[in-house]
């Protein structure tokens, strides 16, 4: 249980839930930091999507801290017995540092086959960039229909809620936003 000294959420007005809940968003879903501001303003929490990229900087490396300490040899061994059983005996592993994955070579009798370098596993690391996703999350249409459909109700949709920010100030924008979603929830009612 962290006190009340050593806890570093103590120092911000909003709740530490609510600084959860906005790095969350931002890191699980396929969300811009304005997006993740339209969100929390829509559930009655107004902040700035740039205190959003300040809460996901400061905050972002210790809550993934907090959910794993570290990758156990036992996960790293389960990977890689089925990665073998699926795909055969390997010439070579590339991976990354960790030693998790060198106790479970060990185990196997593969150490002398693991390759760690910076950027030897990059080709396979090139779909986790954050711009990709984006298109991961647009590209699970099965057909052309569906597609279509999908498209033309979001042009429509966005474009209600598209409010150039960049040419506003933040209080006409402000302002703007809040007449887009009541009039988004009396449509809707």
């Amino acid at each position: 249980m962290v006190s009340a000294d050593e806890n570093p959420l103590r120092c911000f007005n909003s709740s530490p839930e609510v600084i959860r809940l906005a790095v969350m968003m931002y890191i699980r879903y396929p969300l811009s930091l304005w997006q993740v501001e339209d969100l929390l303003f829509e559930r009655g929490i107004d902040i700035c999507h740039e205190t959003v990229r300040f809460w996901w900087n400061r905050f972002g490396p210790m809550f993934a801290s907090a959910i794993r300490k570290y990758r156990d040899r036992k996960v790293a061994l389960n990977f890689l017995k089925r990665a073998m059983k699926r795909y055969g005996q390997p010439r070579s592993i590339v991976t990354d540092l960790l030693r998790s994955y060198r106790a479970a070579m060990k185990v196997i009798g593969n150490s002398a086959d693991q390759i760690c370098g910076r950027w030897l596993h990059s080709r396979a690391e090139n779909s986790h960039q954050p711009f990709r996703r984006r298109e991961g999350a647009m590209a699970k249409f099965r057909d052309i229909k569906t597609l279509q459909k999908f498209a033309s109700v979001h042009a429509s949709i966005h474009n209600h809620f598209n409010l150039d920010r960049h040419l506003n100030r933040r209080d006409i924008f402000k302002q703007n936003r809040s007449a887009a979603l009541a009039e988004w929830h009396q449509m809707v009612a």
